[in-house]
């Protein structure tokens, strides 16, 4: 990590990536850049739908390839890339055939390693296979749900999965947050762990900088009238008055409670729910 003189308040706890010795200096491929509209949280109505967003720098979309559907065709790194978007970093991937693509890089692979997306690949890092090739006990990312739907999960920084039983044509998936889910033997996967894992160590140090990122201020809900939200109101400093925390529209929030759908449709494939709050710790 890299740190600052203290020649702020702010600036004292404030730390970066060495971004000068994590990347390869080169500038984006022009021909895989994509314009975004900014949506600030909001929907095609204007309403917001998720809070606490907009504003930050402008940024252009790197078109990621998560559909990984060019087999038996040998890719090497070229670069190594920061992504505006995500928390990983990217690399621009040559194909023999000459066509290239940006795909999220995990943590051993570094400019000039090759990879390969076969049903025959050896286990290796960044390599890609069905799930039901892949033995008991291997780390994977970039993981689809169905077979050719593309990776859906463990996408971001210093993530991994580990593969913890084949069974009935599943594959049993431990996800990073403790969750056991059963994906199709069929579907594919990537050995290895996404790279940049030190992006959690990272102190963003000042409003500002969130601002820069496109992140909004966050009001208590305990600072806020009764009218405005289930913990508000009260003279002086208040605690929320409820046993259970709530949402602004009086759902279930913090930890150690359930948020998940209870009649969600994936529930069938749930082995072991994820473990939160203080079981978690323990």
């Amino acid at each position: 990590m890299k740190s600052y003189r203290p020649t702020t308040k702010s600036r004292r706890f404030m730390t970066t990536l060495p971004y000068r010795e994590l990347l390869s200096g080169d500038a984006p491929h022009k021909p895989l850049l994509l314009k975004k509209k900014r949506q600030a949280g909001r929907n095609d109505f204007g309403r917001i739908t998720t809070r606490h967003q907009g504003g930050g720098h402008k940024r252009r979309l790197r078109d990621i390839d998560f559909s990984y559907n060019k087999k038996n065709v040998p890719a090497k790194i070229e670069t190594v890339e920061y992504d505006p978007f995500r928390s990983a970093f990217i690399g621009r991937a040559l194909y023999r055939d000459g066509e290239r693509r940006y795909v999220i890089l995990p943590r051993e692979v570094k400019v000039g390693d090759s990879f390969v997306v076969s049903a025959d690949a050896p286990l290796a890092s960044g390599n890609r296979l069905p799930l039901g090739k892949i033995p008991v006990g291997t780390f994977v990312y970039n993981i689809e749900l169905a077979p050719g739907a593309g990776a859906v999960l463990v996408r971001s920084a210093g993530s991994a999965a580990e593969v913890v039983a084949h069974d009935a044509g599943y594959a049993q998936i431990k996800l990073p947050s403790s969750e056991i889910r059963k994906v199709s033997d069929l579907a594919w996967a990537s050995i290895g762990s996404v790279g940049n894992e030190e992006y959690n160590l990272v102190s963003i140090g000042k409003a500002g900088r969130s601002r820069w990122m496109g992140i909004r201020p966050t009001v208590r809900g305990n600072a806020m009238n009764p009218v405005d939200h289930p913990h508000g109101g009260g003279e002086g400093k208040q605690g929320r008055g409820l046993r259970r925390a709530k949402t602004k529209w009086g759902k279930p929030s913090g930890k150690g409670q359930k948020t998940r759908t209870p009649k969600k449709y994936s529930n069938v494939f749930i082995v072991s729910r994820r473990k939160v709050g203080k079981r978690r710790k323990g």
